[in-house]
This record gives C-alpha cells, sequence and structure tokens, in this order.
C-alpha cells in the first residue's frame, strides 16, 4: 500500500498545481453563469473537470469519478475520485483569493485521502484517515508537507468559527466566538484542522465540497457532526448526489460538540438547498 499511497499524492500534487496554473492565468478575469441548482460555474470550472476526468481515467482507470460539474452518480467501484475543481467559483470571479482546488478519494464509499490545493495563496493540504476500514496508510494531515493538528483552545472571542452563507441566522445568538464567513466549504473545514478556528458549521454542501476536507480534518484530530442522520459515510452507490446536501458541524475536538451543536437547530433540514458558489 506504500507505493500506492505514494503514486495517489504525487498524482494529486502534479494535476493540481498544472490546473492551478492556468487557473490563475483566469483568476477574476471569467463571468459566472448560475445552473439550474444555484450553484455557479466558469468555463474554467468545466475545463478543470474535464482535465480531472481524463487524467484519472489514465493513471487509475478501474477507479470511479463523481464530481461536481458532470458525474453525480456514485459508481459501484471500491475507490471513487470525488473532485471540486473549483471550490468557491463566486471568489474566484470577484477576484478574492480564497478558493480552491478539492481532492477526496473514497474507498468503498468512505473518505480515506484528501488534497485541496489553494493556487492563490500557495497552499496545499493533504491528510490520510482509514479509521473505519481495513487499509493501511501514513498517518497525520499536512499543510505544504508540514504536520498539522487541530488547536486545543477553548472557546472564547479571541477565537474564529467559521459559517457559510446560509448559516447567517445564527448571528442571531450568542456565538461564543469571532464569525468568519470565506464561502469556500473545503477551506473553512480546513481552517479548524490546521488550528485557525474552532468550528465551522455548513448548512448545505454537497459531497465534492467536503470530501477532500474531511480526512485531513479527522487526521488533524478535528471530527465532523452530520446533522442529517441519514446523510453519513459511507455512501450509497448507485445514488444520484447531485441533490443532497451534508449539513455538517466540523470541531477541532469532540468535546466542543455540545457548545457548538445548540447553534445549528435553527438549519431546517427539509428545505436545505445548494449554496450559491
Amino acid at each position: 500500500m506504500i507505493y500506492f499511497w505514494q503514486e495517489v499524492y504525487n498524482f494529486c500534487w502534479q494535476i493540481t498545481h498544472r490546473i492551478g496554473e492556468k487557473l490563475l492565468e483566469d483568476f477574476a478575469k471569467l463571468e459566472a453563469t448560475r445552473k439550474s441548482d444555484g450553484s455557479l460555474v466558469t468555463e474554467a470550472d468545466k475545463w478543470a473537470d474535464s482535465e480531472f476526468r481524463k487524467a484519472i481515467r489514465q493513471c487509475f482507470p478501474t477507479h470511479g469519478i463523481l464530481t461536481e460539474e458532470t458525474e453525480h452518480i456514485l459508481p459501484y467501484t471500491d475507490w471513487c475520485w470525488v473532485i471540486d475543481p473549483i471550490d468557491g467559483t463566486t471568489n474566484f470571479t470577484r477576484g478574492i483569493p480564497i478558493w480552491g482546488i478539492s481532492i477526496g478519494l473514497l474507498y468503498q464509499g468512505i473518505p480515506v485521502f484528501g488534497f485541496v490545493h489553494f493556487p492563490q495563496i500557495q497552499q496545499t493540504y493533504h491528510g490520510y484517515f482509514c479509521e473505519n476500514t481495513h487499509l493501511s496508510s501514513p498517518k497525520g494531515a499536512y499543510l505544504n508537507n508540514t504536520r498539522i493538528y487541530t488547536s486545543h483552545d477553548q472557546p472564547s472571542f479571541n477565537h474564529v468559527f467559521m459559517l457559510c452563507n446560509r448559516s447567517l441566522d445564527i448571528l442571531q445568538h450568542n456565538l461564543p466566538c469571532k464569525i468568519r464567513i470565506t464561502g469556500v466549504t473545503s477551506y473553512d473545514i480546513i481552517s479548524v484542522a490546521c488550528g485557525a478556528t474552532l468550528g465551522v458549521i455548513e448548512a448545505s454542501p454537497k459531497i465534492w465540497d467536503i470530501a477532500g476536507a474531511y480526512p485531513i480534518l479527522r487526521a488533524a484530530g478535528g471530527n465532523l457532526v452530520h446533522l442529517e442522520q441519514k446523510v453519513s459515510f459511507p455512501l450509497t452507490k448507485g445514488l444520484n448526489y447531485g441533490e443532497v446536501s451534508f449539513p455538517c458541524l466540523a470541531v477541532a475536538r469532540d468535546n466542543l460538540i455540545p457548545i457548538f451543536q445548540p447553534f445549528t437547530e435553527f438549519i431546517n433540514k427539509k428545505e436545505l438547498i445548494t449554496h450559491n458558489q
């Protein structure tokens, strides 16, 4: 398995940096159109999606693919790549530098490896989390190949908690931290992994928003609470995930769950729709 994981890491590093260089040329230069689900897409998203699918089929021909822009049905394969070619399309088009390329690798429906590259700010994260599988893998989560860990601090107004745009109603409550909103789900979750924030609430992410960040968060010591019990890992093969949201709470450590989970009660799970990114 050591060779396999090295091959996976090398593939992710090479393709995200190659695609990232091209996306940097298009940064703040393209107009987005709105898809039927309300999210945004540019020609850069479509090009990057195509490049990923071609590369995966060439390097890992027996693996399945799930992407935001084209392939939404989880295939009947043990291994599946979950791709968000540009997480944060609004930021990308408006000249805001926080946007990224997210890759999650599933094994039997569980995200076991994540790789997220933010070209504009030159941060590359990866992590391994094979708990609840029989796989062996390297350990830990990394930023630019330096080990990262979640914070062990207690909440205070010197600390930060992330929200998504659809969680703004929570501002009416007395959350015990300062609030930040970036509009990029993978970045928000990874901010917990690297110790920058204590938690994040994401009201309506899709699987491609969280599949890459999830193993990184878990490997760094954090946890992710699914706010809708019927949506969890492992994923269901043959299911169309284009219409499935994954409302979640990510925390730096388990003892923060009872502190922050009450703030998620405002979320009406029956009315969740895709966030506009």
